[in-house]
């Protein structure tokens, strides 16, 4: 029995059809995207361009005001967060380790994940040891060591609390890190350092005297024997007297 044939689609009629049901909010979408994209490159363009400008100041900068004005005219911006670490040197360049302490503190809350934060660290670290703040500084260089392993800095932390122990007289814990950097950091810049460190702290060996020379002679022909005490003259004899002698 022969089976009818399929009805025929209209494509264009469907097409129009699905158009004029669904053109509205097709149309909307693409309107968002289109807004989307325009103020995406928008914005890429004014960050770019505000990089570049940020960029351009902070390499002319030189003073610690300077600094300053980078940030506060650039901030989020790559040199921005740069300008915090310059700045930072320069203010303790000048000796002021509370400031820089400060600067860098605010640029390691700032800018978390940034590349330069255990440099950051490392700074204050170093100025805590300047201000005479070594338990301070100890920690904190143990404290990079831990959190940043695979950084540059983790072996410079890690040297910089031999010196701290050194200075205290915990040189069996300074040599123990030297050690570590050996182990860990064998092929870093600063395992020769520590190599270096390893031999100064090594105790001191006392050499014993030399023994005392024992003599070939024996000792009884070493010295001639004293000659023997003569007993003196009985006090009742009679003394011989000497002849004359004859003509």
């Amino acid at each position: 029995m022969p089976t009818a044939p399929p009805p025929s689609r209209d494509v264009a009629l469907e097409t129009r059809f699905f158009w004029e049901r669904f053109k509205t909010p097709i149309i909307s979408a693409a309107i968002v995207v289109l807004l989307a994209a325009t103020a995406f490159t928008g914005y890429r363009f004014y960050s770019d361009r505000r990089a570049a400008a940020a960029s351009a100041v902070f390499a002319s900068a030189n003073t610690a005001q300077e600094y300053e004005q980078v940030i506060a005219r650039y901030p989020n911006t790559p040199a921005g967060a740069d300008a915090y670490i310059l700045l930072a040197e320069a203010q303790r360049k000048e000796s002021k380790f509370t400031e820089a302490n400060k600067t860098l503190e605010t640029y390691v809350a700032k800018y978390p994940k940034h590349e330069l934060v255990s440099t950051a660290k490392m700074a204050i670290a170093a100025n805590l040891d300047s201000m005479g703040k070594t338990d301070e500084a100890l920690a904190m260089y143990q404290q990079i060591a831990s959190n940043y392993p695979n950084s540059y800095t983790a072996p410079l932390a890690m040297l910089s609390q031999v010196y701290i122990l050194k200075v205290k007289n915990r040189n069996d814990d300074a040599r123990r890190i030297c050690e570590t950097i050996l182990t860990q950091y064998r092929t870093s810049f600063w395992a020769s350092e520590a190599m270096q460190q390893l031999r100064l702290l090594k105790p001191i060996t006392t050499t014993a005297p030399p023994p005392a020379a024992v003599p070939t002679v024996p000792p009884m022909l070493a010295n001639p024997p004293a000659p023997a005490p003569q007993a003196p003259p009985a006090p009742n004899q009679p003394q011989s007297v000497p002849s004359p002698k004859k003509p």
